[in-house]
């Protein structure tokens, strides 16, 4: 296995060095025209930000054939239930996380159109309305503040950032068989006392996205391959997402290949990552010592009703790989870490979905694959392990439909004073959803026990609460702490497992169709031998105000 160069961004100035190709205060203003609450009953936070129901991934919204003016997933049949996300293509209602999974072809009748930027959804090229063209956009603005942020390790204290991305896109159809999608992002950062502005916060204008669809219907199934730059979702959302928080999304370069019969579809991929490292205008490139690779298969069980309520569960099997270098790569060792490539065989499997007022989400991983050191070239086996479930329970006949919940998550150690023998420290490189274990990020997938009890609220259609009080150990006491993209420095020092808890806060809010506006509240309490061994109680705040069209 080759092994990857270890790149290392360089810190970047708090203050914006470029324009803003797209500001948010035109359009801001251009949204005050659409708002007004959708008539099904559910949460209207979903149908804008469907990224905030990542936690479970079971809501429900009204059906594609309710609500055709509404909800734009795609003719994906029964995989379109829950938040849309059983199809493959990310959660998707009024918009999608991956914008090109949304379906606007139901304004081809005009009758349909009930929004200023309806026009801009779907733009006849031809008389016969074969051949045309939707158009999208975001603008978002996010602030933090953090106190002692990553548990008092990163300077300096009382930090407050602030980011800006803008994204455009455009989807071109031609005809039932073919579609080329484009989107462009530009993104800034400033702020005071910042920290960690590197290519996933800045990055010059440049091309996101860019792929050719051709699809068909192949024996019966409604099959299509993808080629080209693309946005990938089709893991659980506690394996890989879509890099929500920071500025600039996970991309990839590659082919994907699917195929979704009636009640079984089959996905298949092979990637390599998005390089953001050249801060030119259009100078993105691919990132060879990162790839992506493997397959899916999801089966929607037949239907059944418990106390009632209807029963919607799905069988996912999985395998999925990635060969990463660099820091994600890296693991730990009695004084530091060690650098080297890895590969990582993730065999993985979840039953999810809806059981009348029962939600739940439970699935396991067996990590396999290999380390090999950066300098002596000395090969290591992986065996390593996931665990996780949510089981919920919906309270339909109380005001604000409030969904009870607890969410377990377990992800292997291993041993820092090993230095031959399996490494057994899970590893989860590409971004599992923020919001699925810890706002924060202070805490990563990696050598963790995580129980954390939760409720979720629906005050009214157009906003949504959040609490969750995530309890936090160590699974192996031999291994280190970990945190998004760092392995903690303390090691001996730290004494027992239990390191603490994060009792978390979010907010969403629906100002209008195209403006929501988020918070994410959430205090660190360390423990007392994470106290011991240098670690910092701590406040973490997130404002996100997000306009889309």
């Amino acid at each position: 296995m080759p092994r990857p160069r270890r790149n290392r961004p360089s810190p970047s100035s708090l203050l914006p060095s470029r324009p803003v190709v797209l500001g948010l205060a035109g359009l801001l203003a251009a949204a005050g025209s659409s708002g007004g609450a959708h008539a099904q009953g559910h949460s209207a936070t979903l149908h804008t930000a469907p990224q905030f129901a990542a936690l479970p991934q079971t809501r429900s919204n009204p059906t594609k054939a309710q609500a055709p003016q509404s909800i734009h997933t795609g003719d994906w049949g029964i995989f379109n239930r829950l938040d849309g996300s059983p199809a493959g293509f990310g959660p998707v209602a009024r918009y999608g996380v991956a914008r090109w999974a949304e379906d606007w072809s139901a304004l081809r009748n005009p009758k349909l159109r009930s929004d200023p930027f309806d026009p801009l959804k779907f733009i006849p090229l031809n008389d016969s309305k074969s051949i045309y063209l939707t158009l999208s956009g975001e603008s978002r603005l996010k602030n933090w503040f953090e106190n002692r942020p990553f548990l008092g390790t990163q300077k300096p204290d009382d930090s407050g950032r602030m980011t800006v991305r803008n994204i455009v896109g455009a989807d071109l159809h031609i005809g039932e068989h073919l579609r080329i999608y484009g989107e462009l992002i530009n993104g800034e950062a400033a702020g005071w006392n910042g920290y960690g502005y590197n290519t996933t916060y800045r990055t010059r204008l440049d091309t996101q996205q860019l792929f050719v669809e051709a699809k068909a219907t192949l024996l019966g199934a409604k099959t299509g391959v993808i080629v080209g730059r693309q946005q990938f979702l089709d893991a659980p959302n506690y394996v890989l997402y879509a890099r929500e928080t920071p500025n600039i999304p996970l991309s990839w370069n590659g082919v994907r290949g699917y195929a979704v019969f009636p009640r079984i579809r089959f996905d298949a991929y092979d990637f390599t990552l998005t390089n953001t490292a050249q801060q030119q205008l259009f100078r993105d490139n691919e990132n060879y010592n990162s790839r992506l690779f493997g397959g899916n298969t999801s089966y929607a069980l037949p239907d059944f009703k418990v106390l009632g309520q209807p029963g919607r569960v799905f069988v996912d099997l999985f395998y999925i790989g990635y060969l990463l270098g660099g820091t994600p790569a890296a693991i730990a060792t009695a004084t530091g870490t060690q650098a080297g490539s890895t590969l990582r065989n993730n065999y993985g499997t979840r039953i999810w979905g809806k059981a009348g007022p029962i939600e739940f989400s439970v699935g396991g991983i067996y990590q396999g694959g290999e380390f090999r050191a950066a300098k002596t070239n000395v090969s290591r086996d992986v065996s390593a392990f996931s665990i996780n479930s949510f089981l919920g329970y919906r309270f339909q006949s109380i005001y604000g439909r409030p969904l009870v919940g607890i969410q377990s998550d377990v992800y292997s150690g291993g041993s820092y004073n090993r230095k031959t023998g399996d490494v057994h420290t899970y590893s989860a490189p590409y971004n599992p959803s923020t919001n699925y274990l810890d706002t924060t990020t202070y805490f990563a997938p990696s050598n963790l026990v995580s129980i954390a009890p939760s409720i979720e609220y629906t005050p009214s259609q157009s906003t949504l609460l959040r609490f969750k009080v995530p309890v936090l150990w160590r699974e192996n006491t031999d291994d280190a702490v970990y945190g998004a993209s760092r392995i903690y420095s303390f090691r001996s020092k730290l004494a027992g497992g239990f390191i603490g808890t994060v009792p978390q806060a979010s907010l969403g809010w629906r100002i209008t169709r195209h403006l929501t506006w988020t918070h994410d509240l959430a205090r660190y309490f360390a423990s007392h031998a994470m106290q011991k061994a240098g670690a910092s109680s701590g406040t973490y705040y997130l404002s996100t105000l997000a306009f889309r069209f």
